[in-house]
């Protein structure tokens, strides 16, 4: 099929044309992206330098860390610089790098919260199994599951919209690139299309949500069997997970699974699953976690106090 359009650009309207209002966006923003870095890292290096990294569910953890750190570099640092100049540029071929990388990144992450709850439900449900269940060879497939359904799931998204003639206006009421906004400056009938999005973005965080909530209500029956301090650790656990689901999934249902057409609210929706989940996800998983903390301060603090005392010797 022949791809036809005149524009080689398209502009942003991004989360606000006044001045004083950008620039307290570019100073949050700009906090909450290092704050996803450092906060990210930290895990990530925590449990790879620790013990805590043969055990499944951290294993899972640090490969999440590291999708939030991709995930997020695909808008935030676009947006913090956008918010610095008047008009925000963006060229139709980054723009289509940026709906791919966010598709592609997005399910991984989708995937891998999947993953953890999978690992939560057998670990709380069948915990004599467990270890033969979530072998690290199965934890291996169940990432390479979600690199792989995260590259179909990007294609097919890129398939749907590289095509679409775009010979109209070239403004996008968002502050990045995504398909809905997309849609709605094609100039052809894209009814298809959006049932199409809503078919496939919308039914996957729907059914991923709902799969979720699923083994958090088999985990909470079977903790009834469980003494007083086992359901304090487990619950601990899992609210962690629950707080995260709710976060992420809340935000994308509502940004997915609709008609396909564009509202206001949109632009701030999509902040909790671009922006701020992503920099709760450690606050989340270290405040409540002791076997985190741990790992932490071993890999952070005592490591460093031993190089201080090495070199003094």
């Amino acid at each position: 099929m022949e791809c036809k359009r005149n524009i080689s650009e398209f502009l942003l309207i991004g989360l606000s044309s006044k001045q004083n209002i950008e620039v307290f966006c570019f100073l949050f923003f700009s906090f909450c992206y290092l704050a996803i870095l450092s906060g990210n890292l930290m895990i990530l290096i925590s449990v790879r330098c620790s013990s805590l990294f043969n055990q499944p569910m951290y294993y899972f953890l640090s490969h999440l860390s590291s999708m939030d750190i991709c995930y997020t570099s695909c808008v935030t640092p676009k947006l913090i610089g956008d918010l610095l100049v008047r008009r925000k540029y963006i060229s139709f071929t980054n723009c289509m790098l940026q709906v791919i990388a966010m598709h592609f990144f997005g399910l991984i992450e989708v995937l891998i919260l999947a993953a953890m709850a999978f690992d939560r439900c057998v670990a709380i449900c069948k915990p004599l199994h467990y270890m033969l269940i979530m072998s690290r060879s199965k934890c291996h497939v169940l990432i390479l599951v979600s690199w792989v359904g995260g590259a179909a799931h990007s294609f097919s998204q890129f398939c749907l919209l590289i095509c679409l003639p775009f010979c109209g206006t070239n403004e996008i009421d968002h502050y990045y690139c995504d398909i809905f906004p997309l849609l709605k400056v094609a100039c052809t009938d894209t009814t298809i299309a959006g049932i199409l999005v809503v078919a496939n973005s919308g039914l996957i965080a729907l059914v991923t949500f709902v799969l979720l909530f699923g083994s958090y209500v088999v985990i909470l029956f079977t903790l009834r069997n469980y003494s007083a301090e086992g359901r304090h650790k487990a619950l601990s656990t899992c609210g962690s997970h629950i707080t995260v689901v709710i976060l992420f999934f809340g935000p994308c249902i509502f940004a997915y699974l609709r008609p396909p057409t564009t509202f206001p609210e949109d632009k701030i929706f999509a902040l909790f699953y671009t922006i701020i989940a992503p920099m709760f996800n450690p606050l989340i998983y270290t405040l409540r976690n002791t076997e985190m903390k741990k790992a932490i301060k071993k890999v952070w603090i005592q490591k460093r106090f031993f190089r201080r005392e090495t070199v003094n010797l």
